[in-house]
């Protein structure tokens, strides 16, 4: 399957990746920007299996209902209830906690419309496991995925938020207005 992936992304559409997941972590957040299309996710989850990465998203609840619900687990996902005002950041942090090797990837925006503001959780995610945060952009003009280095968090969340805007800067999504 990896080779049908790097097959179709890298050589039928003529994207390239710069940049690789981190092979020696067992454990990380990966935050995906900017997400501003539906057709994010099936180049991201392209992308995932082109390069054998074991990442995870999670995905409201409603897409893992039947009957294609069983394919979005298959790709990785877990559903979240957003109807039910519950810690969702502390249950994702139990979920690092319990499992030897654990990848979740998740768009800092929260949603595809243009945002001033990012979401925050993706962030006390980290904090909380004690994990590092790898940056990956889906760059439609120049058909680019770019993947950082790990960056350890440090106990200034505004010098991280600045690192990571500055990591996204000029990176258009699909609809470029909402980059």
């Amino acid at each position: 399957m990896k080779y049908f992936f790097r097959f179709t992304i890298y050589t039928i559409l003529r994207w390239k990746t710069v940049g690789s997941f981190p092979k020696q972590l067992k454990k990380y957040v990966i935050i995906a920007a900017p997400h501003t299309h539906w057709i994010d996710f099936p180049l991201a989850v392209s992308v995932k299996f082109a390069e054998g990465a074991p990442i995870n998203y999670i995905g409201k609840a409603s897409l893992f209902k039947p009957p294609f619900g069983f394919i979005f687990r298959w790709l990785g996902g877990s559903p979240v209830d957003r109807t039910k005002s519950n810690n969702r950041v502390d249950g994702i942090v139990e979920v690092f906690n319990n499992n030897e090797n654990f990848i979740l990837a998740l768009s800092p925006e929260g949603t595809r419309k243009k945002v001033d503001k990012w979401k925050t959780g993706f962030y006390y995610i980290a904090k909380g496991a004690n994990v590092p945060i790898v940056m990956a952009t889906l760059n439609f003009k120049k058909k680019e995925v770019k993947i950082s280095e790990p960056y350890y968090l440090t106990n200034d969340m505004e010098k991280d938020f600045n690192f990571f805007h500055d990591y996204f800067k000029g990176v258009v999504g699909k609809i470029p207005e909402n980059s």
